[in-house]
């Protein structure tokens, strides 16, 4: 529980630093007719730099949680496998019936 939170507030600030920077470039188009100033490139970089350092923070901090599931789920798996395959089996009788019911509702 405690990190899908994490994960949702990284999630959150990555895209208000991308919304942030968007802005900012929409200034800098609009303003491209006249003279654009150090200050104001200084700004697009450092925010798009931000940007980009936390989309590798988050990215990174999915990647590692994915990992660490699909190693979960090897490691259930091979502890339980005769459990896993019945499950998987319904899973696919329910998904299989549930297509089916829905194709055929259509005629």
């Amino acid at each position: 529980m405690r990190y899908s939170t994490a994960v949702k507030d990284d999630a959150r600030r990555l895209l208000t630093d991308l919304r942030a920077l968007g802005a900012e470039a929409e200034k800098l188009i609009e303003n491209s007719a006249t003279e654009l100033t150090d200050g104001a490139l200084a700004r697009l970089r450092q925010q798009f730099h931000s940007a980009q350092e936390r989309f590798g923070e988050f990215y990174g901090t999915a990647r590692e949680k994915t990992i660490a599931g699909a190693r979960y789920t090897d490691q259930v798996v091979r502890a339980n496998p005769y459990r896993s395959v019945l499950v998987a089996a319904g899973i696919g009788l329910l998904a299989g019936f549930l297509i089916g019911r829905s194709y055929g509702s259509d005629e």
